[in-house]
């Protein structure tokens, strides 16, 4: 089975007009719930909360101002996820909304807290929907468009498919508004300055992102391993064809695996810390492919918090590995030596029963 992030633009969810469309939200939403009751995995990031509260408070003459915008999105919010929550109860699934920011998705353990609470939401089974916080978010701590937030989304939870609906069937080779001639481009394996050159000017005035920053959120995602298409949201069953292989339209491919783009990442970043492993332990490593265990710790070198990224040393100070703690220093110190089954008594709570999971470990030997 896939993981999916789907995002919905506002011009997709209003139809071109200003308000929201029910009947198209309430299609896309089935087939988001066929292919969640296949045993899919969905993932639904959602523009609309401006227009939302737009809609509600009458369409006021507010002006573009950020505090106008953020006041429209508080009123819009709940609004949208009473909409999404009704539609979905319809086929017998629950959704959860996250609110997140760039400062969420880069700070390592807000990251690592962010993942955590939406792979926890998946295995309950339940849709998150994610938006920007845009009723707090700076300049400072904002993606500025869902486009760009749905590809970190999709490269956090390792998605295998990110699909971008818009009010446009894909890229084309020219503006299809205003040349006749334009055709769609079915498929890109690279994407270069000519991609984002053919991109340029296109877009809708209802939401924040146009055709420029959905060919950046391909960028990120296929760097990631997953695989990106931009679509029309108004196509007829766009997501079940999409699910079900169709070349519908524009097709990114990866640049590299989810495990290549992560040990790519793990081989490049400073170590914040060391932590030494005993003989045992670090044969499992690199003649098992094991895990990282606390019982298998003799020693912790630096102070870091959860979720850096650690050397993982032999006693002699042979660095094995690069991986990521699930333990800050000062609970690793606190655990080294100690079984698994006894993390929760000595910390009180528990991030799991390894120091390093093997999926976020790469070995340099």
């Amino acid at each position: 089975m896939s993981r999916f992030v789907i995002k919905l633009g506002t011009s997709t969810l209003t139809g071109g007009t200003p308000h929201l469309n029910r009947q198209r939200i309430l299609e896309l939403v089935q087939q988001m719930a066929a292919l969640h009751q296949s045993g899919h995995e969905i993932i639904l990031v959602s523009s609309g909360a401006q227009a939302a509260g737009n809609e509600r408070l009458n369409f006021p003459d507010l002006g573009r101002s950020v505090p106008a915008k953020q006041m429209l999105s508080a009123v819009g919010q709940g609004r949208l996820m009473h909409v999404y929550s009704e539609m979905f109860d319809i086929f017998k699934i629950s959704v959860g909304q996250v609110l997140l920011t760039r400062a969420d998705l880069s700070h390592r353990t807000r990251y690592l807290n962010a993942r955590d609470t939406l792979l926890n939401l998946l295995d309950w089974r339940i849709v998150p929907v994610i938006n920007e916080n845009d009723a707090v978010a700076t300049n400072e701590i904002r993606v500025g468009d869902n486009d760009n937030l749905s590809a970190m989304v999709a490269s956090v939870l390792e998605a295998d498919f990110l699909i971008l609906l818009t009010d446009q069937p894909g890229l084309f080779t020219a503006d299809p508004r205003k040349d006749a001639a334009a055709r769609l481009i079915e498929r890109i394996d690279h994407i270069d300055a000519a991609t984002y050159a053919l991109a340029s000017g296109a877009g809708s005035t209802l939401g924040t992102g146009g055709m420029v920053t959905k060919i950046e959120a391909a960028q990120t995602a296929i760097r990631s391993g997953v695989t990106t298409i931009i679509a029309a949201g108004s196509e007829p069953q766009i997501v079940t064809r999409i699910a079900g292989g169709e070349a519908v339209g524009t097709r990114f491919e990866p640049t590299s695996t989810h495990v290549e783009s992560r040990k790519r990442w793990l081989l490049t970043d400073q170590a914040q810390g060391r932590v030494y492993a005993d003989d045992g332990a670090a044969r499992a490593l690199v003649k098992k492919g094991a895990s990282l265990l606390p019982v298998g710790v003799v020693r912790v070198e630096g102070t870091f918090q959860r979720g850096a990224t650690l050397a993982v040393c032999r006693a002699n100070g042979d660095v094995l590995a690069h991986g990521l703690s699930n333990y800050g220093s000062d609970e690793l110190n606190r655990l080294s030596g100690v079984k698994s089954s006894q993390i929760h008594a000595i910390l009180g709570y528990s991030y799991g029963d390894y120091v390093i999971h093997r999926n976020n470990m790469v070995l340099l030997k």
